[in-house]
């Protein structure tokens, strides 16, 4: 019998890739999603990718009274958590909210999880809790460094499950902190397109490429790196998905814990991205080059072994796969729709 998931947040951009995933590994899943940051045409999407009606409920991780429901009616094994505000930006303005859906959230759902007797969770962390690492490439054992509310909502849940599980030895985590996701599902059905000014390089260029902004804004050219830009760690989401279904059948299966960075191990540049995407959509991606802002670090990559190690994750998507996969997803079908509040799907 297929063991049984709750994906929160599951009509997300990392949520709907990890969707497919966990599908062709097997899981039966159910996907919890207020539809904040996601259109609810993804629904239509993964069924049509994955051949199978989706088991979805429309519902804030805040809700109690419908998460016990859909454990009860469901009997989940597990949980696999992205239910969360996520734009580094927003949560200094916003940071009451940033604090009561991500952390309030979390521990509501830990609280109904622990009731109905399912003490397996996979959570959505980031480098973000990194801030501004003294080390590069960068292990798990660099310090905590919160550098506005966001990061420190992922802090706080990392703290929160970890002194869960030296409080009771039934519980069984999975943390994830990842770098840079970039790229879509080569189906081109599933995809990031946020609706604003992106938050993320890869989405900007693309509509820059696309024509919807008039240029890219590079944040510095005299850093101590090749061509000067900032050099970052860009996973593709599909990677990044595959890594969620492996931290999962590590809990499921020898039910053990762990902490890994999901990365590439490798850093590319501003500028090479840009060239990377040139190469993939065959446009033009104007640039400039500003001021560098404050609080950036020069080269910002994973050190990535322990996840290997752990879990057998490798990546397996180049920079031009992802960039390939990014313009295809937007230039698609999808295009045409409303993107919703952010449009993510």
């Amino acid at each position: 019998m297929a063991e049984k998931i709750l994906l929160t947040g599951g009509a997300g951009y990392i949520g709907s890739h990890t969707y497919v995933a966990l599908i062709d590994a097997g899981y039966e899943v159910t996907i919890l999603d207020n539809f904040t940051n996601a259109n609810r045409s993804v629904v239509d999407r993964l069924e049509q990718l994955t051949g199978k009606p989706v088991s979805i409920a429309e519902a804030d991780i805040r809700d109690a009274t419908t998460l016990a429901g859909l454990f009860a009616e469901h009997q989940f094994d597990a949980v696999v958590h992205f239910a969360a505000l996520k734009a580094v930006g927003e949560s200094v303005e916003r940071p009451l909210d940033y604090f009561d859906v991500n952390i309030s959230g979390l521990i509501n759902l830990l609280r109904v999880m622990d009731a109905a007797g399912c003490r397996r969770i996979v959570f959505s962390s980031s480098a973000t809790v990194y801030g501004v690492p003294d080390e590069t490439p960068t292990p798990e054992t660099a310090e905590f460094r919160a550098m506005n509310p966001y990061g420190q909502t992922k802090i706080s849940g990392e703290q929160i499950l970890n002194q869960l599980v030296a409080a009771d030895e039934r519980w069984k985590v999975g943390i994830l902190r990842y770098f840079n996701p970039a790229g879509a599902h080569d189906s081109a059905l599933i995809g990031e397109d946020p609706r604003d000014i992106p938050n993320n390089l890869m989405p900007y260029i693309a509509k820059v490429a696309a024509g919807e902004l008039a240029e890219l804004q590079v944040f510095g050219d005299d850093y101590d790196t090749p061509d000067g830009t900032g050099v970052r760690d860009y996973i593709h989401v599909v990677d990044l998905a595959k890594g969620h279904v492996l931290s999962l059948a590590a809990l499921l299966g020898e039910g053990q814990g762990h902490l890994v960075n999901l990365g590439t191990g490798e850093g590319h540049s501003v500028l090479e991205v840009v060239s990377a995407y040139k190469r993939a959509s065959n446009r033009d991606v104007p640039y400039r080059i500003t001021e560098r802002r404050a609080g950036d670090v020069p080269v910002y990559v994973a050190r990535a072994d322990k996840a290997e190690e752990v879990l057998g994750f490798r990546t397996e998507h180049t920079l031009d796969q992802m960039c390939a996969s990014s313009w295809k997803w937007i230039t698609g079908p999808h295009s045409q729709e409303d993107p919703g509040p952010e449009g993510n799907a």
